[in-house]
């Protein structure tokens, strides 16, 4: 059994939420509430979702990040997904969802464009 790890801080304008293991069913809430402190602690929230160390995502964890983008837009706010090559970028393109999210590919670019 793989450990999922995730905790957040702030960074200039943006709260940056770093997740690490397999995002699953079984951790996908946790993954949730860090995600709903981190936007509790912005007026208008830029969030950075750092995902470059989660290999794996199911539907559930998908459903977090699809509810994590609907509160930012509900807010006014941007969410930056920064994701390297591999399941997740994959699993949003054969979703269609890389239309909806916008995505870097390191911390630096994310916090950069933000």
């Amino acid at each position: 059994m793989t450990v999922f790890e995730v905790r957040s801080w702030r960074r200039g304008p943006c709260v940056v939420v770093r997740a690490a293991g397999e995002l699953d069913m079984a951790v996908a809430p946790r993954l949730d509430v860090e995600i709903g402190l981190a936007l509790d602690l912005a007026e208008c929230p830029c969030l950075v979702l750092d995902l470059t160390e989660v290999p794996f995502c199911d539907s559930v964890g998908l459903g977090v990040l699809v509810g994590a983008l609907t509160r930012v837009r509900d807010a006014h706010g941007r969410l930056i997904l920064v994701v390297r090559p591999g399941m997740v970028a994959r699993l949003l393109t054969i979703t269609n969802l890389d239309r909806y999210f916008e995505t870097r590919g390191s911390l630096r670019e994310a916090l950069a464009a933000a």
